[in-house]
């Protein structure tokens, strides 16, 4: 059997008040009262105890990877905001705290969507870790922010094919935009007035962002994550 949740984002902690460099295209509007259909009953997985966690089969598998990249940038940008690089301009400061906004009003939805249609499978809140990170160092900064963006954009592409539910394939496809203008402006930021901003390396031949399969994305941002989980379905 089904369950119909409401979302509202009535706790997020996103300023609607403030000017925004990068808009939510849509994002906000859609988690505003935003009725999302659960899963089938059969689809949650209940951690049985086991100290590692595994992610789920089916949409709530998928909702849950996402939450996992969600909560990263949002721990990310968090620590970039709260103590700014040497240096940081007040363009380059309204850039890193719109996408702090933005990763956290991502982070609050999918933990509020799959709170509502799969309370016991929800992924537990992620410790992370940035051995290689420097966040004093403008450089330093701006190239992770650059990988973890462009992996984003990555991953959400390659996980899509995987999403049964319509209205979850929507909001998805709402949220990678979103991912991929800050990929954008974090490209502009560390190259201005280039073609940086749609490079080579993340735009194919057809003209087409890159996807990455999800074992793929976790490989890459396995560095960063300190909590262990599995993904059973998808081989990881």
């Amino acid at each position: 059997m089904k369950k119909t949740i409401s979302v509202s984002n009535s706790a997020a902690t996103l300023d609607t008040n403030r000017r925004n460099f990068l808009k939510l295209s849509g994002v906000g509007l859609a988690i505003a009262g935003l009725a999302l259909v659960g899963c089938n009953d059969d689809d949650m997985i209940i951690n049985p105890g086991g100290s590692v966690f595994d992610l789920g089969t089916g949409d709530v598998g998928v909702l849950n990877y996402a939450y996992a990249l969600e909560q990263l940038e949002a721990d990310f940008y968090t620590k970039v905001v709260n103590s700014f690089y040497t240096g940081i301009s007040d363009t380059e400061k309204q850039v890193f705290t719109d996408l702090y906004h933005h990763e956290v009003i991502h982070r609050d939805f999918f933990k509020a969507a799959i709170g509502g249609a799969a309370p016991n499978s929800i992924l537990p809140t992620l410790e992370f870790q940035y051995p290689n990170v420097d966040f004093k160092s403008r450089a330093s900064v701006l190239a992770t922010a650059k990988a973890l963006e462009d992996t984003g954009v990555a991953a959400y592409n390659g996980a899509g094919k995987y999403i049964t539910n319509p209205d979850y394939l929507v909001i998805a496809g709402k949220i990678v935009s979103v991912e991929a203008r800050h990929a954008s402006a974090i490209r502009d930021l560390i190259n201005p007035k280039s073609a940086d901003f749609s490079g080579d390396d993340v735009i194919n031949a057809m003209g087409l962002d890159v996807a990455k399969e999800p074992k793929d994305i976790v490989a890459a941002a396995g560095g960063f994550i300190k909590t262990p989980f599995t993904w059973k379905e998808r081989g990881i």
